[in-house]
């Protein structure tokens, strides 16, 4: 079965049209249109099934820290398969981002719901359970040596590890990277920063000494244009683009979810949004911004798309059609 889904957003209004093999792979989105998957992780479906305007083939539905609560519901929910006649992108393994986080870098993710990372407590998130991606921070374990053996343990149980929501210093991130870690979830937002005397995380995922992949929401808001283009050119190959989308994509207008202090919550477009918006802020071509958001998020968690997966669009980079092959 092949399904074709025309977007809405805008007419075809270029006679080439780029076709993206595999289409766009979404690591990070958090639900969308009113649904929230760390309380409703049935929702990935009804989710599913309105990704393919913005040009998503396969996602990683992502579980915020309290989602914690609902785990086993939500690794039964995609292990029992899609609803008869489901026409959408494909939920290619869980993204359980917390509850392993350093509460100083929380944001939005409830601080009551937070757990110490070690290997016993991240036993249950395991590629034969369905999960593909864990955010953790090396600094919520009682010890570095925990936070190594926990990682060791996830790449054991076939599951990617990204570094996230931390207080680590650059050099305590290069050693977690050494015991496992191959990303960093969502550059310069819950993490130390480019400080010139007291580099962080970011600073570690930007180096020379670094070849872990580098996610971005390049949303316009969780990091300013004039950062996204210098975090392209030092690490041009390795940005893999998310969007980090919430509830209220499809549902609420504003340009960014924020909680009432203002804390950041997540964004509210498409991950076709960040593919142009980092071409127009990097001084990139659409094909190779297209590029973060397809093959190279495949690769970091090891998906192979099928052969009949395509995301087809503009020169402006609008999203013409997005075809899933089954």
């Amino acid at each position: 079965m092949t399904l074709r889904s025309n977007s809405s957003a805008s007419p075809i209004r270029s006679r080439s049209l780029p076709e993206i093999p595999g289409g766009f792979v979404d690591l990070q989105i958090n639900g969308g249109w009113g649904h929230h998957f760390a309380r409703n992780p049935e929702a990935i479906w009804a989710v599913g099934e309105r990704l393919p305007r913005f040009g998503v083939t396969a996602f990683c539905p992502t579980l915020t820290s309290e989602g914690v609560a609902v785990w086993d519901r939500a690794f039964a929910v995609r292990a029992t398969g899609a609803p008869a006649g489901y026409r959408g992108a494909r939920p290619i393994g869980w993204h359980v981002e917390g509850p392993f986080l350093a509460p100083a870098r929380a944001g939005a993710h409830d601080r009551s719901v937070l757990r110490p990372l070690t290997p016993e407590a991240v036993a249950p998130l395991r590629a034969d359970r369905g999960v593909r991606l864990v955010t953790l921070a090396p600094d919520a374990a009682p010890s570095e040596a925990a936070a190594h053996e926990a990682i060791e343990a996830l790449v054991e149980a076939g599951v990617t590890v990204s570094l996230g929501h931390t207080d680590i210093d650059s050099d305590a991130a290069q050693r977690a990277f050494a015991a496992g870690a191959t990303m960093g979830t969502h550059l310069f937002n819950a993490m130390g920063g480019l400080h010139h005397r007291t580099p962080g995380l970011a600073a570690a995922l930007l180096g020379d000494r670094c070849d872990a992949a580098v996610g971005l929401i390049a949303d316009g808001h969780h990091v300013a244009p004039e950062v996204v283009r210098l975090s392209w050119r030092l690490a041009a190959e390795r940005i893999v683009l998310v969007s980090d989308a919430i509830s209220w994509i499809g549902e609420r207008d504003e340009p960014v979810g924020t909680l009432p202090d203002g804390t950041l919550a997540g964004a509210t477009v498409g991950i076709d949004t960040g593919v142009r918006n980092l071409a127009r802020f990097a001084g990139i071509s659409i094909a190779e911004a297209a590029a973060a958001a397809s093959a190279r998020p495949a690769a970091v968690i090891g998906y192979i798309p099928p052969d009949g997966d395509v995301t087809v669009i503009d020169d402006d980079g609008i999203v013409v059609e997005t075809r899933i092959g089954c």
